[in-house]
């Protein structure tokens, strides 16, 4: 029987963030509420269902800073990434 897979520890952050879209265009606040080694859980001002499937996120609002990130799910104004 396979083993389960574990997740990696999330550390309690509560860290501001910035987010851009394709392009790098329109920095937009959010807020990293938990991270991992693998991705973290972000909480926005406004509806996360608009997301795209892949943004970058930044602990500094200059765009060409940050990591490629997989939305992998959204729920109100939360939204959890998978760092690419």
């Amino acid at each position: 029987m396979p083993q389960p897979k574990k997740r990696a520890a999330r550390k309690l952050l509560s860290q501001h963030a910035w987010i851009t879209l394709e392009g790098g265009f329109a920095a937009r606040h959010c807020l990293v509420e938990d991270i991992s080694s693998s991705g973290a859980r972000i909480t926005l001002d406004e509806d996360a269902s608009q997301l795209p499937g892949v943004i970058r996120m930044a602990f500094a609002r200059d765009a060409r800073t940050g990591r490629s990130c997989q939305v992998v799910w959204r729920r109100g104004k939360s939204a959890g990434v998978r760092f690419l």
